[in-house]
């Protein structure tokens, strides 16, 4: 019987940069949207979990060198500060909805940022009428704002991320294996990075190789990877 080896913590920090986004059906028109000036100046970017917004989130930042702050610590927050740096990205932005105070903080950074000509990103799992936004002149704001959205990933990208990680790993594995993880795998992005991580400690620990029968037994033991 083959001894099992004690296995390094594999849990890879998240890769957000551009060269490490696989555009696809499901986030193509967000992708041009961001590669190009945000209509009006202010773009609302919503989809469900897993879908890739924050990655997008991450390249335009960087590309812009835009301000970050998550909607939870928008009230409070230095406005003028967060303008001044030329670009504004909000996450979770939703979050603003249960609270005047930060809806009210929403509103003066939507003004400084039209007066100054500064683009803001807001990204959120859904669009802005669903926020519970209470504030008359923000929701008018909000509601003329410019929405996409990014769908849920299928399975061509599923299948080119999972092909993805496992090269940035070094793994290589057979061209049954991705098609059999597919409609048994978390249909999520994070899902993916998960599977894979696990996949591959898996392997090193026993010393084999990722097969199915592999990837069944850790599926099985953890569904949620």
């Amino acid at each position: 019987m083959t001894a099992r080896q004690a296995a390094l913590p594999l849990s890879l920090p998240a890769r957000m940069g551009r060269e490490d986004f696989v555009p696809s059906a499901c986030n193509a028109a967000a992708l041009g949207l961001l590669a190009a000036e945000l209509p009006g100046g202010r773009l609302v970017l919503h989809g469900p979990e897993g879908s890739g917004k924050t990655h997008l989130g991450h390249i335009w930042a960087v590309a812009r060198g835009a301000a970050h702050l998550d909607g939870a610590a928008l009230a409070g927050a230095n406005l003028p500060g967060m303008v001044a740096q030329g670009a504004v990205w909000l996450d979770n932005a939703a979050r603003v909805g249960g609270s005047a105070e930060a809806q009210t903080a929403f509103f003066h950074l939507l003004n400084l940022a039209q007066a100054q000509g500064v683009e803001v990103l807001m990204v959120a799992r859904s669009p802005a009428r669903d926020w519970g936004v209470s504030l008359p002149d923000l929701a008018s704001r909000l509601g003329a704002c410019t929405h996409v959205a990014v769908a849920a990933p299928d399975d061509a990208l599923l299948a080119a991320v999972l092909a993805k990680l496992f090269a940035d790993r070094q793994v290589a594995v057979s061209d049954r294996l991705i098609p059999y993880l597919l409609p048994r795998m978390e249909r999520s992005l994070a899902g993916a990075q998960k599977l894979v991580a696990r996949l591959d400690a898996e392997a090193l620990a026993r010393g084999k190789p990722i097969g199915r029968a592999l990837a069944a037994e850790v599926m099985q033991a953890s569904p949620e990877a």
